[in-house]
């Protein structure tokens, strides 16, 4: 009897968070794209006509000349997953000032508020991805891709990433005025090392081991390998990307959880 009370007690709690989570997120995209013009389309086209702009400046300035490889699919396969994480841990760290007042309702708490703005960044950078590569299909500039369940398999997991990514830096920025300004630019400065620009294999091996302690590359090899297929040599590890995601989550929830009180009161 106890352990059906249990369950039903933890599926209701379950329904509750799903429902506040989707009130915040419906709630983020009325305050931040409004009920005027396009409205919430914004989430879609921003992304969008971000790597739209990128492939298609690569494309006429004729950069496939130096590759046996589509360099718009190439684009395509790496730049959007970077922008994701790092638009995720940006949102993130306002989380808490933009949503002060929702705090004092019973059913809402800190990761509520962070947990909407990630997944709404995710929403967004998914959608994007997905209409680019069906329209660049549909035009003939990019073929179909070799195996998308291996692609959709790094997309998830590039999320978990940013999920953990986010929390570290919602605490840090909550934490410390410094970093909370820096780490736009710590961020851009971290693209050319994501692997959205390069092919690991084209490195030698001491750089590229170093390349590889970076988990959003493996999110990267793995994706492209989805992609192209074995026409390209990728050097992804599924294991170290989980567990990379594992850890980053855990310190993410522990350091929210240490620094729950502080951030109420300075927020």
């Amino acid at each position: 009897m106890s352990e059906v009370i249990s369950k039903t007690q933890f599926f209701r709690s379950l329904i509750i968070q799903i429902n506040v989570i989707k009130a915040l997120i419906l709630r983020e995209i009325i305050t931040r794209y409004g009920r005027n013009n396009i409205g919430f389309l914004w989430l879609f086209v921003e992304p969008m006509s971000l790597t739209l702009l990128i492939s298609l400046m690569w494309y006429f300035f004729k950069v496939n000349a130096v590759s046996n490889l589509n360099i718009i699919a190439f684009i395509l396969t790496g730049y959007p997953m970077v922008m994701m994480w790092r638009n995720s841990s940006s949102r993130a760290k306002g989380a808490v000032k933009a949503n002060q007042a929702l705090l004092y309702h019973h059913n809402i708490r800190i990761l509520d508020v962070v947990y909407a703005r990630i997944f709404l960044e995710m929403i967004g950078a998914s959608a994007a991805q997905i209409f680019v590569m069906i329209i660049f299909i549909f035009f003939g500039l990019i073929s179909i891709p070799s195996d998308p369940f291996y692609m959709l398999c790094a997309w998830g997991l590039m999320c978990w990433f940013s999920l953990g990514l986010g929390l570290i830096i919602f605490v840090l920025s909550a934490r410390f005025e410094a970093f909370d300004k820096i780490w736009g630019t710590l961020s851009f400065m971290l693209l050319p090392i994501s692997g959205a620009f390069f092919w690991v294999d084209t490195f030698p091996d001491e750089i590229r081991n170093w390349l590889l302690f970076l988990p959003p590359v493996h999110g990267t090899e793995m994706f492209r390998f989805g992609y192209f297929g074995s026409s390209v040599t990728t050097h992804e590890s599924i294991s170290y990307l989980i567990l990379c995601n594992i850890v980053l989550l855990f310190i993410g929830l522990a350091m929210v959880k240490i620094n729950e009180n502080y951030i109420l009161e300075e927020g």
